[in-house]
């Protein structure tokens, strides 16, 4: 691991960065720090040295900061690259190389003042660094994805509080993202909160069964449990409610 690393201001001057809580912002800074030449970073020795909570590490997460690499608390940062080049004769290939993904194309990373490009091993990184560019074009939507990235971890700290809230579920939550959509993923929250769900595994259950009923949306969904609801309110109707709809019979006389 190199003494030294650089900090762009490409990424910490950004709204994605800069609407982080400063603890999370601090924790970047430090990943960044104690990351190797590939930008992969054993994140449990920072946490515990700087006294950060773990919620700060699913931050990054869900704001692309930062990507779980196993379920030991192993991260690659995804703008290291972008932020960082080590010369050939300096590099020194992660331990935990074997954990990156290859991208569809290799790319050889550019060298910047006199440094010469790193060797091609930390593939992972020039492609996120092309992936999350960080250009104006795309600033606005990312922006977006954000502020929704957010809002499902507000609801997650919500509906398993904060300390259930970890690397694992944030991941199955990525999927979940995957297959349903934001929207649906969020009135599934919702619906896990008003129902006192006690893990991500009940709001999967709910999903489930929305998809095994062919709703894939919201307006589906609502839609759906309104049309139950009339139903249910049509068949207690069509019972004796009051003293006036009810008649003797030979079994009740009174």
């Amino acid at each position: 691991m190199g003494n030294r690393r650089m900090i762009s201001k490409t990424v910490t001057q950004t709204q994605r960065f800069l609407r982080l809580p400063l603890e999370a912002q601090a924790l970047y800074f430090h990943l960044i720090q104690n990351s190797d030449d590939d930008g992969v970073v054993e994140a449990f020795p920072v946490v515990r040295m700087i006294g950060v909570s773990e919620d700060s590490l699913g931050l990054l997460i869900v704001n692309d900061f930062i990507r779980p690499l196993n379920e030991e608390m192993v991260y690659f940062i995804t703008d290291f690259h972008e932020q960082n080049t080590v010369r050939k004769d300096r590099y020194s290939p992660s331990i935990y190389k074997h954990l990156l993904e290859k991208p569809p194309e290799k790319t050889n990373g550019l060298p910047t003042d006199n440094q010469t490009e790193t060797n091609g091993s930390p593939n992972i990184s020039q492609y996120k660094s092309s992936q999350y560019n960080l250009s104006q074009s795309r600033s606005s939507q990312k922006d977006e994805d954000d502020k929704g990235k957010n809002l499902i971890f507000e609801k997650l700290k919500s509906a398993f509080g904060e300390m259930s809230v970890n690397g694992t579920m944030i991941a199955e939550v990525e999927d979940l993202l995957k297959i349903h959509g934001q929207s649906l993923l969020l009135y599934a929250l919702e619906v896990t909160i008003l129902n006192a769900g006690k893990s991500i595994r009940y709001t999967r259950t709910i999903l489930a069964n929305w998809q095994g009923q062919g709703l894939r949306t919201v307006e589906q969904v609502k839609q759906h449990e309104e049309k139950r609801q009339q139903q249910k309110q049509s068949n207690n109707q069509s019972e004796p409610t009051n003293f006036e709809d009810w008649k003797p019979t030979q079994e009740n006389p009174f």
